[in-house]
This record gives structure tokens, C-alpha cells and sequence, in this order.
């Protein structure tokens, strides 16, 4: 069977844009799918936004609207941002407890076999217009609409810190021998990057034979 890696930031808005096609295509076609949340850019290039050229983010913001008005995708500013980072300069906070605690409970929906329902579930409400979307009760929402409790993940979690960083720099380092970015699936050992390859993705699977369920 075919396995599909899913590298995918929870601060990519493309990550949000590609989020309910991932979700469709591993529902849809027989393959094994691995979640693998990596932490942002922010986090693993602390100084990008600094050395990145003034077009960049002007640039971001205009074609993600764009693109979430297209394929009619639910969309607006995180609230809070998932990164403590100052716009104005691109400078990027040493300590990031709320992506911290995050991927944490990320690699824990892994573990408990729904690592890409929680993505989904979690990040419409980052992207979707949920103000304070990392308290409680929206966090707790998030997790029951995945079919996870957001308590069994944080006890999981607490518990489980060394198991998080291993397996956050293992996809991390997977993710590389590929491309930097995300949304990024690898099927088997070729690479898809972006949330406008999805589409090739998916000619590549009905290429080697796979037909929806």
C-alpha cells in the first residue's frame, strides 16, 4: 500500500488551505497516511522574516486571501498569532509557549490515532475567526469534534516531553531530505509541495492504479 507523509505547520495559512483536501484524500483513496506536524518557520529559522525580502509577507497576505476566496475556504487572521513575532521588524520571540504547547498536544493526537482530524479540527479555528481559539473551551471543542479529549492530550503530553522533541525533530529532518516548506506530502519517496499540488497528488495516485472507496 502506498504511504503518504503529510508535513504540515499549523501557522501556514497554505497548511489551512490544504487541510480538508488532505483530509478527503486520505478518507478517499487506500493508502497509509502519516501525519507529521513540523514546528513554523518562525521556530526553525528564527531570523527569517528579518533577512526576507519587504515583498514577502505583503505579498503572503494578498494571495491567501486571494486563494481562500477561491476555493471558497472560511478565512481571516489567526487571533491569537501561533508566533510571538513583530511584524514590523520580523523579529521572532525566544520563548513560543502557546506553539510549544501545540505541537505537543499535536504529537499527542498522533499518538492517539488522529493526528489529521485534529489539524483540521484545530485549524479552523486558528484561521477560521475563533478569537482566543487556544483557550479551553475552544481548544476543548477543537479536540471533542476530532474525536480526542483535549484533557487525556495534555496529561499525554506532560507526560510525554523527550517522545515529543524526538518525534517533532524526526519529521523536522524527514521533511528536509524533500523541501523546507509546507504543505508538504511525500507518496512513498516523491515529493508534492504546496497546497496547489494537491491536484497532482491525486493524478499521481489514480496514475498508479488507486481509485477512490
Amino acid at each position: 500500500m502506498p504511504r503518504l507523509d503529510i508535513y504540515w505547520s499549523f501557522r501556514s495559512p497554505y497548511s489551512y488551505l490544504a487541510i480538508d483536501r488532505l483530509c478527503d484524500i486520505a478518507r478517499t483513496y487506500p493508502i497509509e497516511t502519516r501525519f507529521r506536524p513540523v514546528r513554523p518557520l518562525a521556530m526553525r529559522e528564527p531570523d527569517f522574516f528579518e533577512k526576507n525580502r519587504p515583498q514577502f509577507l505583503p505579498y503572503l497576505f494578498k494571495d491567501v486571501w486571494r486563494e481562500s476566496q477561491r476555493l471558497g475556504v472560511t478565512f481571516a487572521s489567526p487571533r491569537p498569532d501561533p508566533i510571538a513575532m513583530d511584524f514590523a521588524t520580523g523579529k521572532v520571540a525566544a520563548d513560543q509557549p502557546v506553539m510549544e504547547k501545540l505541537m505537543g498536544l499535536a504529537v499527542a493526537a498522533v499518538e492517539h490515532g488522529k493526528g489529521l482530524e485534529f489539524a483540521q479540527s484545530v485549524a479552523r479555528r486558528i484561521w477560521g475567526g475563533v478569537e482566543n481559539w487556544d483557550a479551553g473551551g475552544p481548544m476543548a471543542e477543537a479536540c471533542a469534534a476530532a474525536g480526542l479529549d483535549l484533557y487525556e492530550l495534555e496529561r499525554w503530553a506532560r507526560d510525554n516531553p523527550r517522545l515529543i522533541a524526538e518525534t517533532v525533530a524526526e519529521s523536522e529532518a524527514e521533511q528536509l531530505k524533500h523541501h523546507w516548506g509546507v504543505p508538504l506530502m511525500v507518496l512513498d519517496d516523491e515529493p508534492f509541495f504546496g497546497q496547489d499540488r494537491l491536484d497532482s497528488l491525486v493524478w499521481r495516485l489514480q496514475q498508479l492504479g488507486l481509485r477512490p472507496r
